[in-house]
């Protein structure tokens, strides 16, 4: 199951969407930044269904 979490871009500072998926309790990945697009590392805490943290690093 994907559940939406608002992050910030570390660099630029604008806030976007990022879908999620909870069936892992913990994942850390990379993504791009929709707006600057430099890559940045996600690192989510989650439950079943439910985003419990989100941070993000550059």
């Amino acid at each position: 199951m994907e559940e939406s979490a608002t992050i910030q871009c570390p660099f630029c500072g604008q806030a976007f969407e990022l879908l999620i998926d909870t069936s892992l309790a913990q994942q850390r990945f990379t993504t791009d930044c929709e707006i600057c697009c430099r890559p940045f590392e996600v690192t989510a805490e989650c439950e079943p269904g439910e985003v419990l943290s989100v941070e993000v690093q550059g």
